[in-house]
């Protein structure tokens, strides 16, 4: 709402808060008073919103035929942090950012036709963390918080609890079964998430061998960047961050040759990139660092291909380097052209990891802009598939203590004040609030002013009501969205780890096979004609 902005944009002292309030006040009656509509005229019809219903009812009764396909792709989109207060908000940013009011507005994953409900807990912890999370949700086992790969009979940090406790991943399944399999991650490829993939560590932050104790080394236990190549060696494509946990100790970073902590971190003095590009020379195997080597390939002459485009996590998309850096949706892009070449179908792991990070620093436009960039990467995975044989599921692996509220009308910033001020300290505050973080702040021994402040700037911290260095998760379920073959399967309110054991079922990999071994006739035909259905989608998208 500009008017509210341009009330409370300037600095004002602590004296001239009530004239501030006063102003805002006015203003507010000032709105409801001349009667101005905060909502298109067309809403003001009940027919509008009768029609809206009965066309919305007409295409849920087209569910009733249900996709039961063979599933011969795979995509999992994980939004780290993206519960379900930031899926309401990303969706109203995303209307916002194209001119309209966008509580009206549709996100990729809202036209998805089935929706349920995750519980997240990890088996030790009640609000989770994304390691526990990732290996119930890769792996199809609860987990302790800090580990992954392993069950939950492994003690975070303690090495020798590792071996026999190993779990292995949906990723793995995929590839046994022939499929080829990828990642692509707004993390480094060795952060949690990803990790749950291919990695079996009881602790998550052993991203190489200089941050592991040197009993755990002498124990045998392997750092996770090393896992990444040596467990399943052949990944055919590893997208994201994470440069410096693979080069040796002290060797200039390529693209920050003068910043020391960017350089490489391994103590082993190995060179993981050198490895697996001399052990892919032969395989069409390709390693890119920026964003012109990535788009410059032909995905028909790539099998093979390793991106590694920071030396940790890839930055925030609204601080992307648009020329060096590529956007989650061009991985994602790349990657399933690169995929779908297999005639047995694909695996695909892709994590918007940054939005939790967002979070985690109590700032939600970082946070939300990166949702809204994963509901792009989104849209252009459909557009490179058929629902008539890729099952997509987009989920969370758990929430944040993110929330906005106050009454905000219709068209209000996502990032605005709320209508009013505290009835209490009588200051405005931000209709996005947290419920704890590095946000809180006091000044003069009362809460911040944050009319005296650019409470829209990109890293402004949002309030938070308890004061800590680093906002904490949320422990609420969250969404799974789902569209594709036997996408009806997750539906209600489900345990996080039965997600993959959905979508090997649907795909007729792991140990969900019998299903597919007995069945017959038109049943086996299914994979036949989605394979068509893709075939025709890929020409309307060439031609």
């Amino acid at each position: 709402m500009l008017w509210l902005s341009r009330v409370t944009y300037q600095p004002h002292t602590d004296d001239n808060m009530k004239v501030t309030a006063l102003l805002i006040i006015c203003s507010w009656l000032l709105l409801g008073s001349l009667g101005k509509p905060q909502f298109p005229e067309q809403e003001k019809d009940p027919k509008f919103w009768n029609t809206w219903a009965q066309r919305t009812l007409k295409n849920a009764l087209t569910l009733q035929n249900l996709n039961k396909n063979k599933a011969k792709n795979l995509i999992f989109f994980l939004g780290d942090g993206m519960g379900v207060p930031t899926v309401t908000a990303a969706r109203i940013l995303k209307g916002q950012l194209n001119g309209q009011s966008g509580e009206e507005t549709l996100l990729e994953m809202d036209k998805f036709p089935f929706v349920s409900l995750a519980k997240t807990y990890n088996t030790n912890a009640q609000v989770p963390d994304s390691a526990g999370t990732a290996t119930a949700f890769l792996c199809g086992v609860k987990a302790n918080e800090g580990t992954v790969g392993v069950s939950a009979a492994a003690v975070r940090s303690q090495c020798n609890t590792t071996e026999g406790n190993e779990v292995t991943s949906i990723l793995r399944w995929a590839k046994d079964a022939g499929k080829a399999v990828g990642i692509v991650t707004t993390t480094r490829v060795n952060h949690a998430t990803p990790s749950a993939a291919y990695a079996h560590s009881v602790d998550r932050e052993w991203y190489s061998d200089s941050e592991m104790p040197a009993e755990a080394l002498q124990a045998g236990c392997k750092d996770i960047a090393r896992q990444l190549f040596e467990n399943i060696p052949n990944i055919d494509v590893v997208l994201g961050g994470g440069r410096k946990y693979m080069f040796p100790k002290n060797k200039s970073d390529v693209e920050y040759p003068n910043v020391l902590k960017h350089s490489g971190t391994r103590k082993d003095g190995r060179n993981l990139v050198q490895e697996w590009t001399d052990r892919m020379k032969d395989k069409k195997g390709h390693y890119v660092w920026n964003k012109k080597q990535l788009l410059s390939l032909n995905p028909n002459n790539v099998d093979y291909l390793l991106g590694l485009f920071e030396p940790g996590d890839l930055t925030y998309d609204l601080e992307r380097n648009t020329d060096n850096d590529p956007s989650l949706t061009e991985m994602v892009e790349v990657a399933i052209k690169i995929l779908r070449k297999n005639p047995s179908g694909f695996y695909l792991l892709v994590e918007g990891g940054r939005i939790d990070h967002g979070h985690h620093e109590g700032k939600a436009k970082q946070a939300l802009h990166e949702a809204v960039e994963m509901d792009r990467a989104i849209g252009r995975a459909g557009l490179l598939t058929s629902i008539h044989d890729t099952l997509t599921i987009v989920t969370a692996d758990h929430s944040h203590v993110f929330n906005f509220g106050g009454y905000t009308v219709r068209g209000n910033t996502i990032f605005g004040l709320a209508p009013m001020v505290s009835d209490i300290d009588q200051k405005p505050f931000t209709s996005i609030l947290y419920g704890n973080g590095p946000g809180y702040k006091i000044v003069n021994g009362a809460r911040e002013n944050v009319s005296t402040i650019d409470y829209q700037e990109n890293n402004y911290q949002a309030q938070a009501a308890v004061p800590l260095s680093m906002e904490t998760h949320g422990g609420e379920d969250v969404a799974v969205f789902a569209k594709g073959p036997l996408a009806h399967l997750l539906h209600g309110v489900h345990e996080q780890n039965y997600i993959p054991h959905v979508m090997a079922y649907a795909a007729c990999i792991g140990q969900n096979r019998e299903h597919c071994l007995a069945q017959s006739g038109t049943a086996g035909l299914r994979p036949v004609f989605s394979s068509i259905a893709a075939i025709l989608t890929a020409t309307r998208l060439l031609c």
